[in-house]
């Protein structure tokens, strides 16, 4: 049968990149389709010439084996694509409902002839999707500002099952949400595909593709390198289609030995987590803390980084107690990926090179001037070093993919030589080649004599290269054990337990 969706030719230029040239695309009816590539491979450029973001150049496109070329977003989703994009885009003082049903809104004829809102049918549709979700609980007037990362994430998810939709595309769906959410989100994909539904679903994650996918294509800057069935093709085939070479190691380690104890915290609590924390992390060790969304990992950072307060305990970094302020941890040598980049993390309107420095400007300054030149030159390295892909050091941030907006977010506590590393999700949204290369860089930092903390809800990366791991659960840290003690279903058992 012919695809739902058909793609060809399609090719995208801005200014003097080319994004897309001549990539080829098609979406079965009842089947889903993998989408995959490294960062800056094409795909969410793709995916936005789909949607209605994007013009293409060149190219065609069809949609139930009628011509498809939409105006703009509103126009594809009237058309029956919707997208949920790994970057939320939701009104945060707008209700649940609201945000489900912007731009779909029903309506009724009032007394006076004039159109409505019509609440209760729209009420009717909301809890049908959230149901669908496996969220029936979920207020639909509680403002979206209110809600975690990743319930936010179900209300995106949620307005695009309200649409009659013939084609979904989930991009990075599973990025925030816990193991049961994403259990009751690969139900509902079975249960569109099942409906005759076409669905695209773009992940880093193999394991998950292998799980929720019935086919794959693949993307290599900008052009199309492959496509097949995943029953038959291997692991290692498609990551050296994504690359364009064998990957030798997905987890590749760098010998390193544990020294000194360079960080101490004794007895943390916070506002509201994490409760009475005591660790002692060394020079040359990879920590790993694992536990389920809401446990308090990212608090015990960002207390750790004096993002949050502190109502209790102490923090030592080597024999300096900094006071409580971000600046003097950073003097400190404390260095903190945020998992939120993209309203915490970096400055979306401002440069490359703007983010990277901003928090050790010091080898640049003399009076109150930069040295911008020697600030290009350093900028340029650890975007070499990290395999930025990026026009130029003075290119806005927003404008990277997600993927290499991450790796400038590392770049910069590298940048600024910070000697404890609190790494909050850091290789979320990033593709397999860079997950490995960030793998191997935490093995040389500690090498260095640096301390690693590495807070991950990928069980699988946690035991692959961290030396110890801690698993935290409602805010308090249960037990630290060196990693060869654990397993996934011990870290699993400690996570859930009172």
């Amino acid at each position: 049968m012919p695809d739902l969706l058909s793609m060809t030719g399609i090719s995208k230029r801005f200014g003097a990149t080319q994004a897309l040239s001549n990539v080829d695309l098609g979406v079965p009816a009842g089947r889903v389709l993998a989408l995959i590539g490294e960062n800056g491979a094409g795909k969410s450029t793709l995916m936005k010439v789909l949607s209605g973001a994007h013009a293409p150049d060149s190219g065609a496109m069809l949609l139930s084996g009628q011509p498809y070329s939409p105006r703009g977003p509103n126009d594809a989703r009237l058309a029956g694509v919707s997208m949920i994009y790994q970057e939320l885009s939701l009104a945060p003082h707008l209700s649940v409902e609201d945000n489900i049903m912007l731009g779909q809104e029903c309506r009724s004829v009032g007394r006076a002839g004039f159109a409505v809102l019509d609440r209760r049918a729209q009420r009717e549709k909301v809890q049908r999707a959230l149901r669908l979700l496996g969220h029936p609980d979920l207020r639909p007037e509680v403002p979206v500002g209110e809600l975690s990362i990743a319930v936010q994430q179900l209300v995106e998810i949620a307005r695009a099952l309200v649409s009659d939709s013939k084609v979904i595309v989930f991009d990075e769906p599973t990025s925030s949400l816990t193991k049961q959410d994403v259990e009751h989100l690969f139900s509902v994909i079975g249960k569109l595909r099942d409906a005759g539904l076409g669905v695209v679903y773009i992940s880093h994650f193999l394991e998950e593709i292998r799980r929720v996918c019935d086919c794959y294509a693949v993307l290599r800057d900008g052009r199309s390198v492959g496509a097949g069935e995943l029953t038959g093709t291997t692991d290692s085939q498609i990551v050296s289609l994504m690359v364009g070479r064998g990957v030798s190691e997905l987890f590749p380690t760098v010998p390193h030995t544990p020294g000194e104890v360079l960080l101490t915290i004794d007895n943390i609590s916070g506002v509201k987590s994490p409760r009475n924390v005591s660790l002692e992390i060394r020079r040359g060790e990879i920590l790993g803390l694992s536990g389920l969304i809401g446990a308090g990992r990212t608090e015990l950072l960002r207390c750790l980084f004096a993002l949050d307060p502190v109502k209790g305990g102490h923090i030592k970094v080597a024999e300096l107690s900094p006071a409580a302020t971000t600046r003097s941890r950073i003097r400190a040598g404390l260095g903190l990926v945020s998992e939120d980049r993209k309203t915490e993390g970096l400055a979306q309107a401002r440069t490359i090179a703007d983010n990277l420095t901003y928090s050790y400007l010091q080898p640049y300054s003399r009076l109150g001037w930069l040295n911008l030149r020697r600030r290009r030159e350093a900028v340029v390295h650890w975007m070499k070093r990290l395999q930025v892909k990026a026009g130029s050091p003075e290119q806005p941030i927003g404008e990277l993919s997600g993927g290499n907006q991450q790796k400038v977010a590392i770049a910069r506590v590298l940048h600024q030589q910070a000697d404890v590393l609190l790494l909050d999700e850091p290789t979320r949204g990033i593709d397999v080649g860079t997950k490995s290369e960030i793998y191997r860089l935490m093995g040389e930092l500690a090498a260095q004599g640096k301390a690693v903390v590495f807070v991950s809800s990928y069980l699988t990366e946690l035991l692959a290269v961290c030396d110890r791991i801690g698993v935290m659960s409602r805010g308090q840290l249960k037990e630290v054990r060196p990693t060869k003690d654990w397993t996934e279903e011990a870290i699993m058992s400690v996570a859930v337990s009172l």
